[in-house]
């Protein structure tokens, strides 16, 4: 049969249109299955609990389960390299905190590079740390524990997640800009070294506030600043550290990552509903008790987050010479 030209344009388009509609139908029929969120650290963290919620978000509007999957190990490596390997399908996502931008320096070696590798799809939460002591110490304030630190130089010890940790380079940090030598203690995870400095093992830690806040309301640790450069709406009668050390801002965030070359539709669904779900009261209010402020935005606002972050702590690991064993 001989084509006319009319009819040769008119197949010709709706040859191109395939792919786009099959992409279309792709993502409106997205998931089909369940879908992994990936967590680097052990269940009943801060990065567990924001999984679940957010994990259970989704299911409600997607109609399929969100499973969580703790797989710890290497300072959240293991976890971040088994999404980065996983098919870019959609099904298998990971929930990045800072520690991802930390490792970037603070590894020689990595199978991977983060910000290149893992696709942002939303920024869920923002967090200041809490510069926490035992309530049994004899410090009240920012300015008496860097001096009775100065007056006590080695014989302070600051608890941390692990090497490279937040809490740890947000306190390498410290020491830094006042001077002070505090001995690094580092634990497999945030949670057994806040119930090592609320039993009196440690004099000093500076935590993410959704691990610390209860332990704060209950009176079991005494906080003297918070690490935001602004005063924090869950913690307002707290001053902040910069308020003493001009400059000083260590803040923790967490979101959602995917394998690169996830379909940007699926990314863009996934950020809309996320973004909804950061706008629903009930929600905020979740993350609001764990001592956080929502972080809406899109796919790049994360992106440009993470390499900032990237770049910042880049600079303190340098300084500091901190390595990993």
């Amino acid at each position: 049969m001989k084509l006319t030209r009319r009819h040769f344009l008119h197949l010709s388009a709706g040859a191109a249109a395939v792919p786009f509609l099959q992409r279309n139908t792709w993502a409106q029929a997205y998931p089909v299955k369940p879908v992994r969120i990936v967590v680097g650290f052990a269940p009943g963290g801060a990065t567990d609990t924001l999984a679940r919620l957010i994990g259970q978000w989704l299911s409600e509007r997607l109609g399929q389960p969100f499973l969580i999957e703790n797989r710890t190990g290497a300072g959240t490596n293991i976890a971040t390299e088994a999404v980065i390997n996983a098919p870019a399908d959609g099904y298998t996502l990971l929930m990045t905190t800072q520690t991802n931008a930390i490792n970037t320096t603070l590894y020689d070696k990595l199978n991977f590079v983060f910000h290149r590798d893992i696709a942002p799809v939303a920024s869920v939460m923002l967090v200041p740390d809490t510069m926490d002591v035992n309530p049994m110490g004899p410090v009240n304030t920012v300015p008496e524990f860097i001096a009775y630190a100065k007056a006590n130089p080695g014989k302070l010890s600051m608890g941390s997640g692990g090497i490279g940790s937040a809490q740890h380079v947000a306190g390498e940090l410290f020491k830094m800009m006042a001077g002070v030598n505090l001995v690094h203690v580092p634990y497999r995870g945030g949670a057994p070294a806040v119930a090592d400095l609320v039993g009196g093992h440690l004099q000093v830690m500076f935590d993410v506030m959704p691990e610390s806040i209860e332990h704060i309301r209950a009176g079991k640790l005494r906080p003297l600043a918070v690490t935001t450069l602004s005063r924090s709406s869950a913690l307002p009668q707290l001053p902040t550290v910069s308020d003493f050390l001009p400059g000083f801002e260590a803040t923790s965030w967490w979101g959602v990552g995917a394998p690169r070359k996830t379909p940007v539709e699926i990314i863009d669904t996934l950020n809309k509903l996320i973004n909804e779900g950061l706008a629903d009261p009930k929600l905020r209010t979740r993350f609001v008790e764990l001592g956080g402020t929502v972080l809406p935005g899109s796919p790049n606002d994360f992106g440009m987050l993470i390499a900032k972050d990237t770049e910042r702590w880049a600079k303190v690991i340098r300084a500091a010479n901190i390595k990993v064993e």
